[in-house]
């Protein structure tokens, strides 16, 4: 009799993170397990906002472990760490770790004669995806690593200066309150134009000027968006006004590369109705999701309120966006008018549509304890990895054929919920449960659940019963979501049907079908 070569019989998938096998203590004092660097450094990075504190570490302890995790694998493991990097700043959409990390990278390289690998000069071009970066990356590097910049960031930083810089780039973020202006970049750098954009040379001529001689300062006229821009700044303050209200002043202002932080400046005074419903179409749909609260406060025309509710819930806006979901969230909790709750609600769908339809039964556990309350995702945000992890849960239980859906902390309670009920509304019913108790949670509710996903920062306290993961038989999955990035996680994971994510999108619920397909998963740069 055949015991393992039958049609039930199926490869055991591996997934990415994984654990050493050594036992540490979490920081409530369960018994954690040891990842490995690469492991460490992913959870680490997908949730890290740079100097930001969380519950059981400071941000300086923080951004010192994520560091020496960039600088040992930098020359241990170049390949993996620049594939990291370079997809920390697209797909992550995580913008300061991205740049510290390709930093970091090249210090450790350099410092330690590093040749193999990719280089560093692809390295540091390849994090640098909006105009203000390269400022950004220069102010780092100098703050820390002195005035002395070696030619790999140089290179790297005149590579994205040709890719990125325009008229309306120098306009929106070539601004007086930076450190580094584009002019001080070009000089660095030896920024030289790109020869497939004659009239950039022109643009970089304009930003050296501006820099230094700032009152002869002339944009180039080739230049349709500079010229325009002229020509808007040189009307007398008591004519603007006019230009805001007149027909066709909207596309005058979009012309010009008006921005609507920079209206305000240019007319000397309020942004009235007037004002916002003139800059409202040039205006990208997460600028509008930011200033609901401006546009109900001005009075805008139920005719606009309707334009930017059909942008801020369009799909592809929200995918363009590239927004976390609980930037979605965050709007709703504080726009003042009804009027933006169901495009917000469209919006937060739209933003989790890597969220599976897990079918079978599903149980989903929320960690709402009290570490999950403490730090806030980011210094310009007031939300936390609670509100995250609820969003998460929520918008997996809903899509699932039949979840039970578990808010846990010291102790825990299922929540109820309806089929096609809202994702925002559902998020009302989640309290703040003290301590973590995972393991209680699980033992609980578990009632012989196809899978088991956890949406946790995974410091659980101590439990003589054992950690989270060993209260599920063996060949039931459990998927923990990390959301935090500490070193020691509450369980095994990588191999035998005990897998770990993380981060703050959605991106990673891809990985869970592919895993119960019976299919290894790689890392998500190399997918």
């Amino acid at each position: 009799m055949a015991r393992f070569n039958t049609r039930a019989a199926k490869a055991q998938p591996t997934s990415r993170v994984t654990s050493t096998g050594r036992v540490l203590r979490t920081f409530e004092g369960g018994r954690g397990r040891e990842r490995d660097a690469r492991s460490e450094l992913f959870l680490l990075a997908v949730s890290h906002f740079v100097s930001q504190q969380t519950f059981y570490e400071t941000g300086a302890v923080r951004d010192d472990r994520f560091t020496n995790l960039v600088r040992e694998l930098a020359v241990s493991d170049p390949s993996w760490t620049a594939g990291l990097l370079g997809w920390l700043r697209g797909e992550g959409n995580l913008r300061t770790a991205s740049l510290v990390g390709a930093a970091e990278y090249v210090k450790a390289r350099l410092d330690a004669g590093a040749t193999d690998g990719p280089s560093n000069r692809q390295v540091v071009a390849c994090v640098l995806q909006r105009p203000d970066e390269p400022g950004e990356l220069l102010a780092y590097w100098t703050a820390v690593h002195g005035r002395n910049v070696p030619k790999p960031v140089k290179r790297g930083i005149a590579d994205a200066v040709r890719r990125l810089y325009s008229g309306k780039s120098l306009l929106k973020y070539d601004t007086a309150s930076k450190g580094y202006r584009f002019g001080d970049i070009l000089n660095l750098v030896h920024g030289s134009p790109d020869a497939a954009k004659p009239w950039q040379g022109e643009l970089f001529q304009y930003a050296l000027d501006r820099r230094h001689h700032p009152d002869d300062a002339v944009p180039p006229a080739s230049n349709r968006v500079l010229a325009a821009h002229r020509e808007l700044m040189a009307l007398p303050v008591e004519d603007r006004r006019a230009v805001v209200t007149s027909e066709g002043g909207a596309e005058r202002l979009a012309a010009a590369g008006m921005t609507w932080e920079a209206l305000a400046g240019w007319l000397q005074g309020p942004m009235d109705k007037a004002a916002w419903e003139a800059v409202i179409p040039s205006m990208s749909a997460m600028a509008l999701v930011r200033n609901l609260r401006n546009f109900d406060e001005v009075g805008v025309s139920d005719k606009v309120a309707a334009q930017v509710a059909a942008r801020i819930s369009d799909p592809a806006e929200v995918a363009r966006s590239r927004q976390f979901p609980f930037r979605y969230l965050a709007a709703y909790q504080h726009a003042p008018s009804l009027r933006w709750s169901y495009p917000l609600e469209q919006a937060l769908g739209h933003s989790l549509a890597n969220v599976p339809a897990l079918p079978g039964r599903t149980l989903v556990l929320v960690d709402r304890s009290g570490s999950m309350f403490y730090s806030r995702l980011s210094d310009r945000s007031e939300l936390n990895r609670a509100d995250a992890a609820a969003v998460f849960g929520t918008a997996l239980a809903l899509r699932a054929a039949q979840a039970d859906l578990v808010e846990f902390g010291t102790t825990s309670r299922r929540l109820t919920f309806g089929k096609g009920e809202s994702v925002l509304k559902i998020l009302g019913r989640f309290g703040d449960l003290g301590g973590t108790d995972t393991t209680s949670a699980v033992r609980a509710h578990y009632r012989g659940q196809d899978r088991v996903l956890i949406v946790t920062d995974e410091q659980y306290a101590f439990s003589h019963h054992g950690d989270p993961t060993q209260q599920i038989p063996a060949h039931v999955p459990v998927y923990t979501w990390n959301l935090a990035g500490y070193r020691v996680g509450h369980g095994p994971s990588g191999t035998a049907n005990r897998h770990t994510f993380g981060g703050l999108s959605d991106a990673g619920f891809r990985m869970v079908p592919l895993l119960e397909a019976a299919r290894d998963t790689k890392w998500p740069w190399a997918a």
